[in-house]
């Protein structure tokens, strides 16, 4: 089942994203935006006793011509090692590019696996246009509105991500 994260799921959360990377730097990472108010769309994947897969969308925006675009950071997509490879991540990802349309947002970034996020629709040529500290073919863009991208512009993350 997919449902939108509780405040009781924390603590929960915090152990499936550690385990999925083996380490706390993405656990910490989702407390701060959490923590920041920076936290646009946040998702589980749970059965009957437990959490088993996670993601979270932050904000972000794109600034161009002085104009700024409402947009989103995919960033971390968290699946406990048992359950991966299973669908899991891609159900939290297709639910969650859904919840980023329904909030207005223009476009997805995500800094990801170049042979994953592709099959969600990400593209690295979408991305080009960008201004970013990231670029190639791990840094990739979907467009929620058609044509939101062509103009490019300067992508701002939340200060959590450090840069």
């Amino acid at each position: 089942m997919i449902r939108d994260v509780t405040p009781s799921d924390c603590a929960a959360i915090r152990q499936v994203v550690r385990h999925a990377f083996g380490q706390d730097d993405e656990a910490n990472l989702v407390e701060q935006l959490r923590a920041d108010g920076d936290d646009l769309a946040e998702l589980v994947a749970a059965s009957e006793i437990a959490i088993q897969a996670h993601i979270l969308y932050s904000l972000l925006t794109i600034v161009r011509g002085g104009k700024t675009l409402r947009a989103a950071a995919l960033a971390p997509v968290s699946v406990l090692p048992a359950f991966q490879k299973g669908g899991l991540g891609g159900e939290l990802i297709r639910a969650g590019n859904a919840r980023c349309a329904e909030l207005g947002c223009v476009a997805i970034i995500v800094l990801g696996h170049a042979e994953y996020y592709p099959r969600f629709g990400f593209s690295p040529a979408l991305a080009e246009s960008l201004q970013a500290p990231f670029s190639g073919p791990h840094f990739m863009a979907l467009e929620i509105e058609p044509g939101a991208l062509a103009g490019g512009g300067k992508v701002e993350y939340a200060k959590a991500f450090g840069i």
